[in-house]
């Protein structure tokens, strides 16, 4: 677990914006080759589309960690809200932006916008995967203690160890972009056997990811905090994302059927 890779003079490269870099590099490639495969001719898209949606991500990811996990801190360290090495990126934030402006970006094109969704959904969570090695590789979106010997003891120079220390840690952020991994892969198995309407297999992705980062919100130790007194925030996100996803599928497939 290397924070820096090596510095440029005093300048540090960040193992957490290379491998976000690279995670954003392979998922436009994994993409390409998915809309290409599609034979719709529409893969000359996907580079821009990668582009576009990969530092809309960036800026949603940061912006809604920043005003709704953690404005009572930021509030008041405004000239830390770009620091993103410090920890503080929202998944749902990024994906929520990315996807708008992918939306945006069909439109504009008069692209067939859920087809291409469906498309490109395993890409979208093979690039989160891989976004988790880098919150590994930066300590942070870190489990709680485990109580116990097992678990991952991060660097001192991390959040993770400023926060709890020495306690070995749930691997929370392993475990997502190891379950991340089984998304991608029931993604392309529904994709390719079943037959489905426009729009379900991204619903399909939103439902299972929403599943997943509900249950590992349990073992999360950064965003403990209670809404409503009985859920997480990033519990929250999840339940309202599945519960629109999942009632998006069933209306695809009510409008699919009576056709």
């Amino acid at each position: 677990m290397h924070q820096y890779l090596f510095f440029i003079g005093n300048f540090p490269i960040r193992s957490y914006g290379l491998v976000i870099s690279l995670s954003i590099i392979l998922a436009t490639g994994v993409g390409y080759y998915l809309v290409k495969q599609d034979g719709r001719g529409e893969e000359k898209y996907v580079v821009d589309l990668g582009i576009y949606c990969g530092l809309a991500g960036l800026l949603g990811a940061r912006l809604w960690d920043v005003f709704f996990f953690d404005w009572d801190y930021y509030s008041h360290h405004l000239t830390e809200i770009l620091n993103v090495w410090q920890g503080g990126m929202a998944i749902q934030g990024g994906v929520t932006l990315g996807v708008l402006t992918g939306i945006a970006y069909c439109r504009y094109h008069k692209l067939d916008t859920l087809h291409l969704m469906d498309v490109l959904a395993p890409a979208i969570i093979l690039g989160q995967s891989l976004g988790r090695c880098a919150n590994l590789l930066n300590g942070d979106a870190f489990g709680a203690p485990t109580g116990g010997s097992f678990g991952i003891v991060y660097p001192a120079t991390t959040l993770a160890a400023h926060t709890y220390g020495t306690q070995p840690l749930w691997p929370a952020e392993i475990w997502e972009g190891q379950l991340d991994i089984v998304i991608f892969a029931l993604l392309l198995i529904f994709r390719g056997t079943i037959k489905h309407a426009k729009g379900q297999c991204f619903s399909l992705y939103v439902m299972l990811y929403c599943l997943t980062r509900f249950a590992l919100e349990f073992l999360r130790g950064d965003y403990a905090e209670k809404v409503l007194g009985f859920m997480t925030s990033g519990q929250t996100t999840s339940a309202i994302g599945f519960t629109l996803a999942f009632f998006a599928f069933l209306y695809l497939q009510r409008k699919k059927s009576a056709t």
